[in-house]
Order: C-alpha cells, then structure tokens, then sequence
C-alpha cells in the first residue's frame, strides 16, 4: 500500500492493471476512502484500464492535514499525483465531493483529462449537501461492513468502525473542511463549469436527493448525459455492478469507423 510523497502532502494510492493503455483515476467522496471503488468496481475497469485510486488528503491513510480542502487545492493535489505517476492525461471518475474534484479538475486543466464521469455530484449551494454527504458517509461505511467488505483484506468491522470514527472526529474538529466545503457554494454557476467540453456522464441513484444537481450540470455542460440508477446517494455501495457497467459502457473507445 504505497504512499507518494506530493510537494505538499503525502497520498495512499493503490493501482489496478498498471500496465493499462489507457488511465482511469477514480476519485472518492468526503469522510469515504478508496475502498468505496477497489474491491468492486475497479476491478472491472481494470480488464479495460490502468485504474488509479487513491485516498485525499485526511482520508484513509493518507496525510492527516488542517488545511486545503477546497476545490483548488484538492484539484492540484491529483495534478501533482499525475505528474508524480507520469500520467499526462486521465479519464476521471468521482463521486459525490470527489466528483467536484473530478469536475474542477476539468475546468481547471482540461487539456489533463479525457472522459469525464460524475457520480452523485451535490450542488454545494444546496444547503442540505453538507448533510447529505456527512448522513450518507456514515451509512456508506456501516453498509459496506455489513455487504461487501472482505474482513480478511479490511480491519474486523467494528475496528474499521472506530478507525473511521476517529478519521471524522478529527475532519470535523481539527481541521477547515466543512469551511472549505461551504467556500465553495458558487460552483455550480462557475462560467468554468459551463465551459467544460469533456464528453461527461452524470450517473445519479432515482431516490437522491442530489438528483436535481445533476439535472442543474447536465444543462450546464455541452456534452453530458445524465442517467438515473435504482438507489440513492449511495450507489456506489448498492449497485456496484450497475456502476461499473454504467462506466465501462462509456468509457469503452468510440470504433473507428469504417472506410
């Protein structure tokens, strides 16, 4: 389980077919970690992919850090894990705040990143997504114990419990997160966001209360197609397969066409 050392923090990664053509970086939720892709999903887009997860700053076991939580500070984060890996240009995939990530990422350096996939992307203007992404951590976690989690690869369930306990206690008390998190309430009217060209898949479980945020980016950005899957914020978790699937198909090369 390597960590990298990045000019201004040190990040786990985990990679998946490194030998891949082709680069998938796959981006997690706040209070989430890598796991949320890397025993499901990844493993699917790595018989297609050089896949590449890792944990953000303060999650999983990456570098505990006070500040930089922000959109920009976290997009240049992945630009040096990049740079680090050598990987000039990427298809990204996030989910919930990490699909901010993945869109900021985008706007900011859109010559970086080929295919574009958003999963569960809050509106931070919204003023219920701070609720939604702290309540639906919490439940992402405990569901994942319960249904998928290998005990043999993670912690027993009740010590992953209170590992991650303890990894929301400090993000909550010691650290700028859900200031930085509010700082970014204008996003979605960025001129940047309306900007994007990437072609862009929004993937949004039918009973998310985030589901109108991806109705608001899909007629923001060109080249978006929004597609609603059984479940909630935590699709992820609950359908996986589905996801997966739902990622393959459009990350999958266009054929060269015929004469």
């Amino acid at each position: 389980m390597p960590v990298i050392n990045l000019p201004n923090v040190r990040l786990h990664v985990q990679e998946l077919n490194p030998e891949g053509e082709e680069t998938l970086i796959m981006v997690h939720g706040m209070f989430s970690n890598l796991a949320v892709y890397y025993f499901n999903i990844a493993p699917l887009l790595a018989k297609h992919f050089r896949v590449v997860l890792f944990d953000m700053k303060g999650h999983g076991m990456s570098e505990k850090v006070q500040t930089g939580y922000d959109l920009t500070s976290m997009t240049s984060d992945l630009r040096d894990l990049m740079d680090v890996l050598g990987i000039e240009k990427a298809h990204l995939a996030g989910y919930s705040y990490g699909g901010l990530v993945a869109l900021k990422m985008a706007a900011r350096f859109p010559e970086r990143v080929g295919k574009l996939a958003i999963i569960e992307g809050p509106d931070p203007s919204e003023q219920e997504t701070l609720t939604i992404i702290d309540t639906y951590s919490k439940e992402f976690l405990i569901h994942y114990i319960e249904n998928f989690a290998d005990t043999t690869r993670l912690l027993a369930g009740k010590r992953q419990l209170e590992k991650n306990h303890r990894m929301y206690e400090f993000l909550f008390n010691e650290t700028s997160i859900r200031s930085d998190m509010e700082g970014e309430k204008g996003f979605f009217n960025d001129r940047a966001v309306a900007a994007i060209q990437h072609e862009t898949l929004l993937i949004y479980g039918e009973a998310s209360n985030c589901v109108p945020s991806g109705r608001t980016l899909a007629s923001k950005i060109k080249n978006a197609t929004l597609v609603l899957v059984s479940g909630d914020h935590n699709v992820p978790v609950q359908q996986p397969e589905v996801i997966g699937r739902e990622l393959e198909k459009f990350l999958e090369p266009s054929p060269l066409p015929v004469g």
